[in-house]
């Protein structure tokens, strides 16, 4: 018997961390000039999406000194499917947030969450857009997750953020895993990279330590939501944001 390829790349076995660290394509990129930034805010569908994007950004921009906004669209509620008290999951995730922007020297970060429903936000994008707009403006740039991430959640909310701020960047979080070095599903020509400097990656890695929801076994013989092989792509010396 023939066992069918998962209908979701997501959840297919994916591309490991040592094909990206080979690929000299990364390196090819231009460099984004985010020196230029003295205010950002940033985008979240669930709590840790922002750190395992931009981690490094965020660490980096809070050390210059510029404002920061971070705007988490859910509380990440539903990352555990039968989760018997997904309220409770949610204010874990909420404060595995907090102790991640303390870790990344980012605590002064202003948070906004919308607290629209993890999982269901696919039909709901002019209405996060709606609560966006306020929110995004009068900032330099807005970081988003990538509108072609293949997570409905992440795809809604990048969609959104672009509609209401033309300086929106989307950062990949699940492209790492579904994708492949060179990929032609990949606009590499929208892409730049953003080189971290040795401080800004190793607090980076420690506040993807935070997430331990994410990172333990989810019981009921569900594995991580954040397996070691997905975590090492968050764990390099360089983010990639799509124009």
């Amino acid at each position: 018997m023939v066992t069918a390829p998962p209908r979701n790349p997501i959840d297919a076995p994916g591309t490991g961390e040592e094909a990206w660290r080979r690929w000299a394509g990364l390196a090819d990129l231009p460099a984004a000039e985010i020196s230029r930034w003295a205010s950002a805010v940033i985008v979240a569908a669930h709590p840790d999406d922002e750190v395992l994007g931009v981690g490094g950004i965020i660490a980096m921009l809070a050390a210059a000194g510029a404002r920061l906004r971070l705007v988490s669209v859910t509380d990440g509620e539903a990352s555990h499917p039968g989760s018997t008290d997904p309220s409770a999951l949610a204010r874990r995730r909420v404060a595995e947030t907090s102790h991640a922007l303390r870790v990344l020297g980012a605590q002064r970060t202003e948070v906004v969450r919308l607290r629209l429903p993890d999982t269901g936000l696919a039909s709901r994008q002019d209405e996060i857009a709606d609560r966006l707009a306020g929110l995004v403006a009068g900032f330099d740039v807005c970081l988003a997750p990538w509108r072609q991430d293949v997570h409905a959640d992440h795809e809604a909310t990048g969609r959104a953020a672009r509609q209401v701020s033309e300086r929106t960047l989307g950062y990949p979080v699940w492209m790492w895993h579904w994708a492949a070095p060179g990929d032609s599903q990949v606009p590499w020509d929208r892409a730049l990279r953003v080189p971290l400097p040795s401080s800004a990656a190793a607090r980076k890695r420690a506040a993807i330590a935070c997430f331990a929801s994410q990172l333990e076994p989810r019981g009921g013989g569900l594995a991580p939501v954040l397996p070691a092989q997905t975590v090492a792509h968050f764990t390099r010396d360089t983010e990639v944001l799509f124009r």
